[in-house]
Formats: structure tokens, C-alpha cells, sequence
């Protein structure tokens, strides 16, 4: 895809989104007040996007809705996808129950955020689904005792496409997304977006800035340190892109922010944090544990709860080796943070050592 470098490019929506829009749909029309199109839900950040139904039907005790996925700009393989929420009366007691249907993966390996023999639909937007169809039914007076199975029609082949074949998730594709939203994937365009970032906090005299790999990583890391929001860079996969411009537009301390798995690559000297650039090397990982049970991992997270936080800090320390080696001298005081699964740090490395949390 090639785009003026001036073009603002389009955002989209995520699997988890277009979902959440079909399920609660059709768990409007099970409960008898017919399919509501377009159906409106509201994000993790508070963005209330609209969704048309590209397909309804109901039946006696059961309905199903269709939502069509538009990741705008992003080239994401499963733009165009349709989504399908198919919803029945759950027995009495029984809560809101989600299940895979054709073309949505099935968990088979340990190291993922949901537990093998579960449906590969990730917890964010399993709180979306449940959210939404909760409050149609406290909005019906009902009970949301509700099965919801999701559907991808081609999701089997388009998985081929992913990662997740080799992560264990058998038969479909994975529901994603934290926020709801599709950030277009530019490589010059989030770059571009970095370097504006640290021009602004340079010129509102930011002394301490923190680049994240992810919306997580953000969130816990501005709370933890209270910077402002114009200290935040949101570099994403982009580290080397980040510590190079500061290489040159220096600001007095930079906090790295992310996830173990993505760290862990820096750490191993990466600095595009993408997966389909760079890699986890679980043998060094072994080698820095002290473990060969790590070297069978299916995933840096599973490697973590294998050796405990000390892997973390000594993850830390290389990673922040990695970016002053990057930054060849400028005087940017750098360390590491470390963020766990669920939203908790678990280890820095700064100019003293490493530091347990």
C-alpha cells in the first residue's frame, strides 16, 4: 500500500470490536426487541463506534448477527472478515458462556493469556462481549444466562497467515484487541509519529520521558512514574526508531516500558520488536535462566513463570544495555520496566542495577 506521506491514515476496528457489536445484536433480538442496525457499543477508552449488521436471522430460541471487520489503513489479514455472534438461552444459573465456532481457534499450549482447551478469544474482548450482553439483558430483566458462540467463516485459513499455528491455537483465528481500535501498521508513519512526539515533550521541557510497547505498558508506567500525557511516546515495536532520534534530540531520562516477551527481544538485541522482524531466542533465554526447561517454552511469558522474576531483571538490565548501545553516549539516563500479563510491573533496570519491584 503506498500512501502520501502527509496522508492521515485510517483507522479500523478490531475482531474483538466487530464481535461485540454482533453478539449484542443478536442477544437484542433473542430477548425480543429485534436487531438493532447499526448497533453501538462502547470501547475500553470510551469511544462509542456504530456497527452495520451485514447479515440477521433468528430461529426459536436462538439469533445470530454478522458484523463485517474494517481495519481501515492497516493491512491486516483479516480485514474483511465477517464476524458472526450466535446467541441461545443458556440454562438457568448458568452465566454468559462463550464458544468457538468455525474459523475462531481453540487454545491447545500453556503461555497464553487464556488457559488451553478455552476459545482463542482474548480477555479484553471477552469483558466486551460479556459487558455488552449483560447490560441488554439487565436492560430486558432477564437473567444473562447466555450462550454465545463466535464465528469467522474462512477464519481456518486466514490463521494460516498468523502466528498462531505455531502458538498452539488450533482451527481459527484469535478475537483480539485491548482498545477496540486498529491502529494502521506504517512503519514511516508510527516512526514519524515518534519523532513529533519527542520534538513536543523536548519543547514543553520534559525531563523524564517513557516510550511503551503497548497500551498496558503505557497505563501502568504513567502511574507509576505521574508523568504528564505529553511524555508519553507510544513507540510500539519501534525501539530502534525511538533511541535513535533521541540519539540526536536527547531528553534527560527515557523509562522503556513493555511486555516480557517484547523486552526479552531487546534485551537480545532487536530493535524492531515486530514479530514478523524479530524473535524471542529461547535457547539464550535458557542460558540466562539457567533452565533448560525454558528452551521447550511456546511462549516469553511461559518462559517467565518457568525461572520467576529474576529472569525479568536480568531481562531488564540487557534490555537497557541494548538501548544505551543504541543511544552511542547521548546523554538520555535509560531504564527498563518490566510489565507482567496483567498489568503489573515485575522488574527495573536503571543506572544502580537491577531492581526487583
Amino acid at each position: 500500500m503506498s500512501r502520501k506521506p502527509d496522508t492521515e491514515l485510517r483507522t479500523g476496528f478490531t475482531t474483538g470490536a466487530c464481535a461485540t457489536a454482533a453478539a449484542k445484536a443478536a442477544v437484542s433480538a433473542l430477548l425480543g426487541t429485534g436487531f438493532p442496525n447499526p448497533v453501538s457499543i462502547v470501547l475500553p477508552r470510551g469511544q462509542t463506534p456504530s456497527f452495520e449488521l451485514v447479515d440477521t436471522v433468528a430461529g426459536d430460541g436462538w439469533a445470530r448477527a454478522s458484523v463485517q471487520k474494517d481495519a481501515g489503513d492497516d493491512p491486516d489479514v483479516t480485514h474483511g472478515a465477517v464476524i458472526i455472534a450466535t446467541v441461545r438461552h443458556g440454562p438457568p444459573g448458568s452465566g454468559i458462556c462463550l464458544a468457538a465456532g468455525d474459523g475462531v481457534g481453540m487454545v491447545t499450549m500453556p503461555g497464553l493469556p487464556i488457559a488451553p482447551g478455552q476459545p482463542a478469544i482474548n480477555p479484553v474482548p471477552r469483558q466486551m462481549i460479556s459487558d455488552h450482553v449483560g447490560e441488554v439483558a439487565k436492560a430486558h430483566g432477564v437473567a444473562a444466562d447466555i450462550e454465545i458462540e463466535v464465528a469467522v467463516p474462512g477464519g481456518r485459513e486466514l490463521a494460516l497467515k498468523t502466528w498462531n499455528p505455531r502458538l498452539g491455537i488450533e482451527g481459527g483465528i484469535s478475537i483480539l484487541g485491548t482498545t477496540g481500535i486498529v491502529r494502521p501498521f506504517s512503519c514511516s508513519a508510527w516512526i514519524a509519529s515518534i519523532h513529533r512526539g519527542i520534538d513536543v515533550a523536548r519543547a514543553n521541557g520534559v525531563s523524564h520521558a517513557i516510550g511503551s510497547t503497548g497500551a498496558t505498558s503505557e497505563r501502568v508506567a504513567q502511574e507509576l512514574f505521574g508523568v504528564p500525557d505529553h511524555a508519553m511516546l507510544d513507540m510500539g515495536d519501534f525501539a530502534g526508531g525511538l533511541l535513535k532520534y533521541l540519539k540526536v534530540h536527547p531528553v534527560p531520562r527515557l523509562t522503556i516500558a513493555g511486555g516480557f516477551g517484547k523486552l526479552t527481544k531487546l534485551a537480545q538485541g532487536a530493535l524492531d520488536l515486530h514479530s514478523s522482524r524479530s524473535q524471542v531466542n529461547f535457547d539464550e533465554l535458557a542460558a540466562l535462566a539457567g533452565t533448560s526447561e525454558i528452551k521447550t517454552a511456546n511462549t516469553a511469558m511461559q518462559a517467565l513463570q518457568i525461572a520467576g522474576p529474576g529472569l525479568a531483571a536480568q531481562v531488564a538490565a540487557r534490555a537497557r544495555q541494548t538501548a544505551l548501545t543504541a543511544l552511542k553516549g547521548a546523554p538520555v539516563e535509560v531504564d527498563v520496566l518490566v510489565i507482567d500479563r496483567d498489568g503489573n510491573p515485575v522488574a527495573d533496570a536503571d543506572a544502580a542495577g537491577e531492581q526487583i519491584l
